[in-house]
């Protein structure tokens, strides 16, 4: 069994990651590899490089996951900047009113952990990883901390609430299976009565039985 690496001295500074990957990478022999992208790619903060990157990206992918582990992933898209960069170890984002799922932000009120992806598929072929503990804050409040908040939004949306991400790590996703793309004008069919075309029901799924049909909600005591 290899030497589990966290249990070391405690006055030393534990390595970014998990106790998972730092076992592997001593099972698999990747440590000394690890080691030197922890030490030359890894940072706890945001250095003026990443802040003005995600100044330009215009979608990001978030990852999240309930107080049991059950994780979801969602798209958050807008102009681009449309992620606040607030200081050297928190960034922001705005949630705007939608389908009341709020799967993300459900995830967020249990468990605070999340994952952000930022990649340019347009320019550099580059990507950033923002790892860090997120909270929810209303719109009003976040701006009575930052009034310098973004007031006009793409087609007059308003943001309802924020998530406010404190940054434990930040590092690079290399460019090698980074596809490029071409950015185009987006065309949607906001007029259409086609729910195909709208995207409402893309994959046929309304009207399958689920189990959950006639299930009601089981509210914690």
């Amino acid at each position: 069994m290899p030497r589990d690496p966290f249990v070391e001295e405690e006055h030393q500074v534990q390595l970014p990651g998990s106790k998972g990957e730092h076992l592997l990478q001593r099972a698999y022999g990747s440590e000394k590899r690890a080691r030197k992208f922890y030490d030359d790619q890894v940072l706890d903060h945001l250095n003026p490089q990443m802040k003005e990157f995600i100044g330009r990206m215009d979608m990001a992918f978030i990852a999240t996951a309930d107080a049991r582990g059950e994780c979801d992933s969602s798209l958050r898209a807008g102009t681009p900047g449309f992620i606040e960069v607030l200081d050297d170890r928190h960034v922001c984002y705005p949630e705007y009113r939608g389908n009341g799922v709020l799967a993300s932000l459900g995830n967020i009120s249990e468990n605070p952990h999340i994952g952000i992806l930022l990649v340019d598929f347009v320019t550099d072929l580059i990507g950033l990883h923002l790892n860090g503990k997120a909270r929810i804050v209303e719109d009003a409040d976040l701006r009575a901390i930052h009034p310098a908040l973004p007031a006009d939004f793409a087609r007059g949306r308003t943001p309802e609430r924020w998530v406010v991400v404190q940054v434990e790590e930040a590092y690079i996703h290399c460019r090698k299976h980074i596809p490029r793309m071409v950015p185009v004008l987006r065309q949607r069919s906001w007029s259409t009565d086609d729910g195909k075309r709208k995207g409402g029901d893309y994959f046929e799924a309304k009207g399958t039985p689920r189990p959950w049909h006639h299930a009601e909600p089981v509210w914690a005591g």
